[in-house]
């Protein structure tokens, strides 16, 4: 039985116990159902969605993980679902979790400031699929935002000539825009293009969404660094938690 001092029915009871809270707007997908709980003012919800993330948690990390961890005994969690927690140590929900990673959610609502080369990003289509594969591959093998993947909406790109040299994913999924899989091949790396993709893609999606944001590890740095300068300046530190 999960113990909580309020059920929450459908997306906008999960957002309003929230706070609508900037990563609770990106994680609750526009037309999807959405069911949580609220406890000490925390809020955990759950998504029927069969790819991605299948729910979140937002509030004290304590309360975060004991909550969860009900859920989870509930068997309201699949094998190999990952589930957002505030940065914590998962390991008190026991052996149920099979591997966790920390990341860092920034996000910004004003435009950043104009970027050289920002003017080159354009929006890719389909014919680029191929070589947005081979950039992919060559400079960021690791990456999830791929063509073809359902939950990318949109590609944008540098292209020096001929030749795709910086890409960026719209995985836009809730009521705010987010990049994703932002890469520059190698042998462009140090001209500034990273700058300019992300500049680019964050002043158009700006013209559609009140706010934009983006995921990124703690341990990319220079990528942190960059992101602030141009207006990220918004945090919630995470850990995802993949269930067993």
């Amino acid at each position: 039985m999960i113990v909580a001092d309020e059920i929450l029915d459908g997306r906008d009871a999960v957002l309003a116990a929230a706070g609508r809270h900037p990563f609770v707007r990106h994680s609750l997908p526009c037309h999807e159902p959405a069911r949580g709980w609220r406890r000490a003012g925390t809020v955990c919800w759950l998504l029927p969605v069969e790819q991605g993330p299948i729910g979140g948690v937002i509030g004290a990390s304590e309360t975060a993980i004991d909550l969860l961890g009900a859920v989870a005994a509930a068997g309201e969690v699949g094998a190999g679902r990952w589930v957002h927690l505030p940065r914590t140590d998962p390991t008190p929900i026991g052996p149920a979790v099979a591997g966790y990673e920390d990341w860092d959610f920034l996000w910004t609502t004003s435009a950043p400031p104009a970027q050289p080369g920002e003017e080159q990003v354009v929006r890719l289509t389909e014919a680029d699929h191929p070589a947005l594969t081979a950039l992919i591959d060559e400079a960021f093998p690791t990456s999830t935002a791929r063509p073809g993947n359902p939950q990318v909406r949109g590609w944008y790109g540098i292209r020096d000539g001929d030749r795709l040299v910086a890409c960026g994913a719209d995985r836009t999924r809730g009521e705010i825009g987010f990049l994703a899989g932002l890469t520059v091949a190698p042998r462009h790396r140090g001209r500034g293009l990273g700058a300019a993709i992300t500049a680019g893609m964050t002043r158009t999606m700006l013209d559609r969404y009140d706010l934009v944001a983006l995921g990124v590890y703690p341990s990319n740095v220079a990528a942190i660094r960059l992101y602030r300068r141009l207006g990220y300046t918004g945090t919630f530190p995470l850990t995802s938690v993949r269930f067993a």
